[in-house]
């Protein structure tokens, strides 16, 4: 199968005051699994292309004083629960049960959230990633309208990643 775009789940929005943006991919597996290993086999290890462009994006925001996601991922006031892995990839994580992994961090041009959710199908699992962005200012405007193309390749690719 192949991931495929869909409506965001309403009770994503209370993980994000004030969203503006939201967008939500899925992908039916035959297997079970959880959100964590979901989640571990979609962000631990991006493929060359996006690594690519993620390193091009630190480069480019840098001089604003945007956060990188390494950064990010490496603070600990982000993580406040102990038992979970501070990041995943280049993103902290938030929360994380059985059904349903929450990334993300804010920075000051824009709050983001990448939710992962695990849902049983009659045959497998059906798995959810869902992005959710609170804009702050016109910066966080003008970066979302510039990384929206990409993003749109980036989630299904990710994605795909968990019937690997």
């Amino acid at each position: 199968m192949r991931p495929f775009a869909t409506l965001p789940d309403d009770d994503c929005t209370p993980l994000l005051p004030r969203v503006d943006f939201s967008d939500s991919f899925a992908l039916d597996v035959p297997e079970v699994l959880d959100a964590p290993e979901a989640a571990r086999r979609a962000f631990s290890r991006m493929p060359g292309w996006i690594s690519r462009l993620t390193a091009l994006r630190n480069a480019m925001v840098a001089p604003f004083g945007l956060k990188p996601g390494a950064e990010a991922a490496q603070m600990p006031d982000q993580n406040p629960r102990k038992n979970l892995a501070p990041s995943l990839g280049m993103f902290p994580v938030l929360s994380s049960t059985p059904a349903r992994v929450v990334l993300g961090f804010d920075d000051r041009h824009l709050d983001f959230r990448i939710v992962v959710d695990v849902r049983a199908r009659p045959a497998g699992r059906r798995v959810t990633v869902t992005t959710l962005v609170a804009r702050h200012n016109l910066f966080g405007r003008l970066y979302l309208a510039a990384v929206m193309p990409f993003h749109k390749r980036i989630v299904p690719a990710v994605l795909a990643q968990v019937s690997k």
